[in-house]
């Protein structure tokens, strides 16, 4: 069984991506990693150099900055990526720049990969998602973050990436998944206060057209880490590889975790899903199997 993994990635530096924890978070997993690296204002590109000669592979690329519409510039590059993986790896394993896998997880992607490599109804693997809010010790729960999403797939060029580079979709269809117990990382919201508003205004560019820019670019001035609709207390652990970042993090959020910033629909279905433990009308771009 061969595995690669790809990611993309440009400005990494400027928008204090933990892309090098990311790539090497799964290289353990991989033979290979591929490495879109698009053209970057800092240093990206000797960033990711630096990381590990012998297994990334990295393909320079220009990102279409007007390729606006639902942030459909991320899903070019992701295909880009995935295009340069060799025909004789059999899974490829995605991961984004501000998404770390945790090592305790490693035997059970690993044995995940083995037992569905055979079975070619299984087209991809899907992970669970834990979303970090402001810092490390917050999780975003409510009903704006996807609770899984596809992060391994077959080699097979028909596979595209879809929207935003979010998800997969094979011939504009869903792909036939088996979940498994390992988590994504996901750091996204977890920036010094000045560097998050300006990567927010940055990728508001790849979403919005020129009419709406404004508007979301003075929301975004405004942006608080502390005026979130629901978080809760994170207690398990971080991946190892995060140590480092994560003891020289030089700002700090108070959030109250009582607070529920929902209208009633959306309180609602928190309620429910709480109880429940299912979430109503969620949004699946993928097929259990």
């Amino acid at each position: 069984m061969k595995v690669c993994g790809f990611t993309i990635v440009r400005n990494a530096i400027k928008y204090d991506y933990p892309v090098v924890e990311s790539i090497r978070s799964i290289l353990p997993l991989c033979d290979k990693v591929v490495v879109a690296a698009g053209n970057s204002d800092d240093g990206t590109l000797d960033l990711i150099k630096s990381i590990d000669k012998e297994k990334i592979v990295i393909i320079e690329t220009v990102w279409d900055d007007k390729l606006r519409e639902g942030g459909s510039v991320l899903a070019v590059e992701t295909n880009k990526a995935m295009d340069a993986i060799a025909a004789d790896f059999d899974w490829c394993f995605y991961i984004q720049a501000d998404e770390v896998i945790h090592e305790n997880s490693y035997l059970v992607i690993q044995n995940a990969m083995k037992k569905w490599v055979d079975v070619p109804e299984v087209e991809g693997l899907l992970f669970k998602y834990h979303h970090f809010w402001g810092t490390y010790d917050y999780l975003g729960i409510n009903r704006q973050w996807y609770k899984h999403e596809i992060r391994i797939i077959r080699n097979n060029k028909q596979i595209r990436s879809y929207r935003d580079a979010q998800g997969f979709r094979l011939n504009s269809r869903k792909l036939k998944v088996k979940p498994i117990d390992a988590y994504i990382y996901h750091y996204g919201y977890v920036r010094p206060p000045a560097i998050m508003k300006e990567k927010m205004k940055d990728f508001s560019e790849l979403y919005h057209s020129n009419d709406n820019l404004k508007k979301e670019v003075q929301r975004i001035n405004n942006f608080k880490y502390e005026e979130v609709d629901a978080v809760k207390q994170f207690t398990g652990s971080h991946p190892s590889i995060l140590k480092k970042r994560i003891e020289g993090m030089v700002w700090s959020v108070k959030i109250d975790q009582k607070q529920f910033k929902m209208n009633l629909k959306d309180r609602l279905l928190f309620v429910f899903e709480r109880l429940f433990k299912y979430r109503l009308f969620e949004y699946r771009n993928y097929i259990k199997i």
